[in-house]
């Protein structure tokens, strides 16, 4: 069965929504999103909640919406010399000609010396033209004080009532890489957690 699936990627990543209208829940990150889309200006956005709700693949969502220049940094890429870097491409004008998205995932693992250097990149004093910094974490007890005063905090990514719509998901994907609508319990493999509910479904997918 598993040969005949023939996953390219996992199911999470195959799955993954493209477009803020295509994510489950999370309503009010959709609006909030939605609407600096439609008129963006320079700013720093804080995405937090627990891993697997969203936050990294919404800000994707959110540059493309914008048809935005992504800049990607990983939890062990930001370094201040990696902000000094994007921070110089960033004074440039993107090549689509809109706005720059940085998107700093697990920034509440940053060093203090980068969180100190971006204050005043994230303020007045030095700002970065035509740059929308997007940081995503699982909390913020590791990060200054000065540091979240400059940031637009969305409410907590969660997936908290929506079970029944994840269900529906995830039968869905049974039906396109099974190709049968008779499957497990999709309810019970419904979690909070849009991305482990895919990884347990992939799980049945193999063992069927």
């Amino acid at each position: 069965m598993a040969a005949a699936l023939g996953f390219p990627v996992s199911l999470a990543e195959k799955y993954r929504p493209q477009t803020l209208v295509d994510f489950i829940g999370l309503e009010k990150q959709k609006k909030i999103l939605g609407k600096l889309a439609a008129n963006p200006r320079p700013c720093a956005l804080l995405f937090q909640g627990a891993p697997g709700t969203g936050k990294t693949s919404m800000a994707y969502a959110f540059a493309a919406e914008m048809r935005a220049e992504v800049h990607h940094v990983g939890s062990q890429e930001c370094k201040v010399e990696r902000l000094q870097e994007l921070v110089r491409i960033c004074q440039y004008v993107p090549l689509c000609g809109g706005f720059h998205v940085v998107i700093i995932d697990e920034a509440d693992v940053m060093s203090d010396a980068s969180q100190k250097y971006l204050l005043s990149k994230l303020d007045s004093s030095e700002p970065v033209p035509n740059t929308i910094w997007i940081f995503t974490c699982n909390a913020v007890d590791r990060l200054e004080e000065r540091f979240l005063s400059r940031c637009i905090k969305l409410p907590d990514f969660n997936s908290y009532g929506a079970g029944e719509a994840i269900a529906d998901l995830l039968a869905n994907v049974w039906r396109v890489e099974a190709g049968t609508a008779d499957g497990p319990n999709f309810r019970k493999l419904a979690c909070g957690n849009v991305r482990e509910s895919l990884m347990r479904l992939e799980t049945e997918l193999l063992m069927a």
